[in-house]
């Protein structure tokens, strides 16, 4: 039998702090996020005050600064309202970073009408009962993003009877869908490819071209899919002049017609509020945070009395009081505090960018971008490739040329013919100027782009160009082959 053995085992774990573990938490947010995330934690917080008094007689909230200026005379916080962990600079606060509105507007950008909000509001003028309604309502709540219907009508029929309750038969689906298909974006409502182009080609002017376009999709959309168009010429007996015209109708047509409005309901997926603005001034590059400032923390008149009553007494309940509103306090102190290193942390990340990328955020010419990876920033700022990772994640830049996500300044780096490190965003700009100018009639090969690619002193894999292809949404040779 093995004997037992008892003994002392010496470990060091790092453990983060509450305060840690707070700007953590808020370094992640963007902008938009974090502005009603500091109204929720006001919001619960029955000791800090934001709302300025109505009148000028109305007794006034006490700063953080003033209470504890008037502990000074009668002993500490600590003393009066018992021992505190960690001592936490006190700020000022009052919350500044809204407008004078209950609710700011936010400075947004590309955010269009609802998707589906359009759709209901041009079902409102169409005479239908009750029940027609209710059934191409739900419709148009199963559509996709993109305005397509992915699901049988048996299955929306299934979905009606289930989910809402309402009773419904295929063909009567399938009525109110062609309703639906009727409204704009045209092609709304198709449930593929095929039918989103024939619903566009049917809303336009009948002329040969559309209807030879007809023709093709209808009776040949396999071989168009894949371009193989001297087939299609040869079996619907069109002539050179007739197929390029069919080409020219179809590409006008818009393959995601429900892309062209954005859901907006949801602000974080559709809203686009920058964190920092970078403006180029008498040769300057200034980079500042606009949307966001350390709020000051102002504790409620009534709250700040009882601090003071429980200070001056004796008793075991004005003292509990007292503790309470103390907590609180420290709390909202706590964030404060987890708010200043956010800030600080975000203003420092996206300065080391922008020294990093210096030529390139003169102008935003795309060739001035260098390699630049999570390591690089963080052995600038001191900071963990993690917390560099948090700050680029979600955060945008409004610059004097565009609007960036963080994360577009950063790309991995390959040599070049001459040994030195290029960005592959450059490469993959080159990529896209030569299929760009490449000959339509004979597209590019792989092959071909590496040995372009190389004339111009990029050494790149045929697997690399693949891959930069795929990333680039470009296709095949040939699939971009054109008549």
């Amino acid at each position: 039998m093995a004997a037992i053995k008892q003994g002392l085992e010496q470990k060091l774990q790092q453990k983060l702090s509450p305060l840690q573990i707070q700007t953590i938490k808020l370094i992640e947010m963007p902008v938009q996020a974090l502005e009603q995330h500091v109204r929720e934690v006001l919001n619960d917080n029955p000791v800090i005050d934001d709302d300025a008094p109505k009148r000028d007689d109305e007794p006034r909230d006490v700063s953080i600064s003033e209470v504890e200026e008037k502990e000074q005379s009668g002993g500490s916080l600590e003393e009066n309202y018992g021992p505190q962990d960690d001592d936490i600079p006190s700020y000022n606060l009052h919350v500044n970073n809204w407008g004078k509105d209950e609710r700011p507007e936010y400075n947004t950008f590309s955010v269009k009408q609802s998707f589906t909000q359009s759709l209901l509001e041009q079902l409102g003028y169409r005479n239908l009962t009750d029940h027609q309604r209710t059934v191409a309502s739900f419709i148009i709540g199963s559509l996709d993003d993109d305005g397509y219907l992915r699901r049988d009508i048996e299955s929306v029929v299934d979905d009606l009877a289930f989910r809402a309750g309402i009773e419904s038969s295929a063909e009567e689906v399938e009525t109110m869908l062609k309703v639906i298909q009727e409204f704009e974006p045209s092609g709304v409502g198709a449930r593929d490819l095929r039918e989103c182009l024939l619903i566009q080609l049917e809303d336009k002017k009948r002329t040969p071209s559309v209807d030879n376009a007809i023709r093709v999709l209808t009776e040949q959309f396999e071989a168009f899919k894949n371009r193989h168009f001297q087939k299609i010429m040869a079996r619907l007996h069109l002539s050179e002049d007739e197929m390029k015209a069919v080409l020219d109708e179809i590409r006008r047509l818009n393959p995601s017609p429900g892309g062209q409005i954005d859901d907006s309901y949801n602000d974080q997926a559709q809203q686009v509020v920058p964190d920092f603005r970078l403006d180029y001034e008498n040769g300057q590059l200034i980079l500042s945070m606009p949307r966001f400032s350390i709020p000051e923390l102002r504790i409620n008149r009534k709250y700040s009395e009882i601090m003071e009553t429980g200070r001056l007494s004796d008793s075991r309940a004005d003292k509990e009081a007292a503790t309470f509103v103390k907590q609180k306090i420290d709390s909202a102190k706590w964030f404060i505090e987890a708010l200043l290193q956010r800030q600080n942390t975000l203003q420092s990340t996206m300065q080391a960018i922008i020294d990093y990328q210096h030529d390139y955020f003169i102008d935003g010419d795309e060739s001035n971008l260098r390699p630049m990876v999570l390591k690089d920033i963080a052995e600038i700022t001191g900071f963990d490739i993690s917390t560099i990772s948090r700050v680029v994640n979600s955060k945008w830049i409004e610059t004097h040329f565009g609007i960036f996500p963080l994360k577009y300044f950063f790309s991995e780096g390959l040599e070049n013919s001459e040994g030195e490190e290029v960005s592959t965003r450059e490469i993959k700009k080159a990529l896209r100027e030569m299929v760009d100018g490449e000959d339509k009639h004979n597209p590019l090969t792989d092959d071909e782009l590496v040995d372009g690619l190389a004339a111009r002193g990029y050494k790149v894999a045929r697997r690399t160009i693949a891959k930069y292809r795929a990333q680039l949404d470009i296709p095949k040779a040939r699939l971009r082959r054109e008549l």
